[in-house]
């Protein structure tokens, strides 16, 4: 019997879009953050191992907030930090750069603290639904193929806001289910018409509800980590030179070369759940309402770790 699967959340990333720090903002009926719903829905399947990716400079309104109230919680609590510094050997922070260096280096960052184990990897900031962490359990407590990975995707029209453009993967599987490719669109919109995208802001193209997107939930075997490790070299020398302040090794950069090489599978995951997030300041009180209603139906406690 091999480890039992633990869940990897990103929580070390500063909302661009939204401003402020959207990882401890108050959403709950108690108070809570999105990613206390999320540690609650995770362990009700099974998790009982969480490794939160934070980074130094926010650690103390981490804990003042979110770590304190987690202490309660039926699940340990690892931590893992991501900094500019945890580079490869031989390389250095180019000058003038803040940005962290992406969610695949942040996972790299928390290797240690996932000791081996098959993972999940979600956002801090997203509300997932709890059958997607369900099928996201069970699949890798049962998957025993070290090149078997998996994802939740998600209909399209389940996780767009009223108020202004998303970014999403949307996904191409093959005919058996499994990933085949990714392609980020960055600026995806609600119209009167339907939902639509554009590349230039000049030319919309339109994209069913329907379609399979990634919320960057993710399943991984431990020789991810293995895999990103041995990549992260590589992008660097590619993306440094042209891009120095901004460049980002993303989960899926790494995900779409194993695909490319056949040397991994994602098996894609579905979920009829609604996600939900904050992009945007205005998408707050759709979020705190969705959760108090909720919490009104019975699906959530009043005060998730009474």
């Amino acid at each position: 019997m091999g480890k039992k699967p633990v869940l990897v959340v990103l929580a070390a990333g500063m909302g661009s879009r939204y401003g402020g720090l959207k990882q401890i903002d108050p959403v709950g009926v108690q108070g809570e953050a999105i990613l206390d719903y999320s540690i609650y829905d995770a362990h009700r399947a099974g998790f009982d191992t969480v490794v939160i990716i934070i980074k130094k400079a926010i650690e103390k309104d981490f804990m003042e907030t979110v770590g304190k109230r987690l202490k309660n919680a039926p699940v340990e609590i690892r931590y893992a930090f991501q900094e500019l510094d945890k580079l490869p050997a031989g390389y250095a922070v180019p000058e003038g750069r803040t940005k962290p260096w992406g969610t695949s280096h942040a996972v790299l960052c928390a290797a240690e603290a996932i000791d081996g184990a098959p993972f999940a990897v979600i956002n801090s900031d997203d509300y997932y639904g709890a059958s997607a962490y369900k099928v996201m359990y069970d699949y890798l407590s049962q998957n025993t193929d070290p090149y078997g990975y998996c994802m939740v995707g998600y209909e399209l029209g389940n996780t767009v806001t009223e108020h202004g453009s998303v970014a999403r993967g949307v996904c191409e599987t093959d005919g058996e289910g499994f990933l085949a490719g990714i392609t980020e669109r960055t600026r995806i919109e609600k119209y009167s018409g339907g939902i639509h995208f554009t590349e230039d802001g000049e030319n919309w193209v339109d994209v069913p509800a329907n379609t399979t997107v990634s919320m960057n939930m993710w399943g991984f075997m431990p020789s991810f980590l293995e895999e990103i490790n041995a990549r992260f070299s590589a992008f660097l020398d590619k993306a440094l030179p042209e891009n120095p302040l901004k460049c980002e090794y993303f989960l899926p950069i790494p995900i779409a070369q194993l695909i490319q090489e056949k040397k991994a599978s994602v098996k894609v995951l579905t979920s009829p759940d609604r996600w939900f997030g904050v992009t945007y300041a205005a998408d707050k009180p759709v979020v705190v309402a969705e959760l108090k209603k909720m919490t009104d139906e019975g699906k959530y406690p009043d005060g998730l770790w009474k």
